[in-house]
């Protein structure tokens, strides 16, 4: 027999001029803990409880509000930011399976962002941002990368810049170019500004508090401990001179340079660099297949 499995209500959230209360009433919602969040789950996923489903949601709503911060860069109104996060959230928690071993916010945090970022793509003034995975990776990291550079001066990036920026996104260098003209031209919001005409409260008002939240943490600790269990099933996908090489180029605190590892092997450096390229790319893959099969990322 099926389940009806309705998505949960959440508190209103009425826009910019309301967002302050709105901040204000998921704080009251407490943190779950684990065994409570399981139980919950539980009740959710074999007899559709949506009073369940409900507590789970509202339990992480803060988690959705703090990663909204994260994207206000883009210039779009963070209740608007916030509405589809929760959008993603309450994805994340129909298909959540607690049998699995790890908690909902490690799990639903992908939801979440994906969520933002196809409604950020969608609604950037430019319209036409493009929609292609080098696109998407360029947009979601330029301004990051920018700022570690230090490379805020108007007008185009330095050549220098672009080919450091392309070779750690993995993408062209034109990519790099055309998406930087772009952002430039529909520029950041301004955090000092009013929210409103009739306002004296600024954007900057309703940041969120610079203290992780519990639930954050948690779900921070779970999903480094997730990642290097990911990392050590990929790795045994490579063979031994692979995993070799990549921990000592990539992995370690004091990387080997292709000329030390050339001598271990008795081959060249171009044969070393290449094998590392090799492992890497098949580690990727694994990892991404890994985390898909384990519905760590949405499908």
């Amino acid at each position: 027999m099926s389940k009806e499995r309705n998505l949960p209500v959440v508190p209103a959230l009425g826009g910019e001029a309301s967002l302050n209360r709105y901040m204000s009433e998921i704080r009251k919602f407490p943190v779950l803990t684990a065994e409570q969040e399981y139980m919950l789950a539980k009740r959710f996923s074999e007899h559709g409880d949506t009073e369940a489903a409900a507590q789970l949601v509202t339990s992480h709503l803060r988690l959705v509000a703090k990663i909204a911060m994260g994207y206000r860069g883009y210039g779009l109104p963070v209740s608007e930011l916030i509405s589809e996060g929760n959008i993603g959230l309450m994805q994340g928690v129909k298909k959540f399976e607690p049998e699995r071993g790890f908690r909902l916010a490690t799990y639903a945090m992908w939801w979440i962002k994906a969520s933002m970022q196809e409604f950020i793509l969608r609604s950037w003034s430019l319209v036409k941002m493009g929609t292609t995975a080098a696109q998407k990776k360029v947009f979601f990291n330029l301004g990051r990368m920018k700022k570690q550079l230090d490379a805020y001066e108007d007008g185009d990036l330095r050549a220098e810049d672009v080919q450091k920026i392309a070779t750690d996104l993995g993408v062209s260098e034109q990519e790099v170019v055309n998406m930087n003209r772009r952002m430039m031209m529909g520029g950041d919001a301004s955090l000092n500004v009013s929210m409103r005409e009739d306002s004296e409260s600024q954007w900057q008002d309703i940041l969120a508090d610079e203290r992780p939240l519990q639930d954050e943490t948690v779900a921070d600790a779970e999903e480094a401990a997730y990642r290097r269990e990911l990392l050590n099933e990929a790795m045994d996908t490579l063979n031994e001179r692979e995993r070799h090489i990549l921990t000592d180029r990539r992995l370690s605190e004091d990387p080997r340079t292709l000329e030390e590892l050339s001598q271990v092997y008795n081959v060249s450096r171009e044969r070393v660099r290449q094998i590392e390229v090799r492992a890497f790319e098949k580690l990727q893959k694994a990892i991404t297949r890994i985390a898909t099969e384990r519905h760590l990322l949405p499908a």
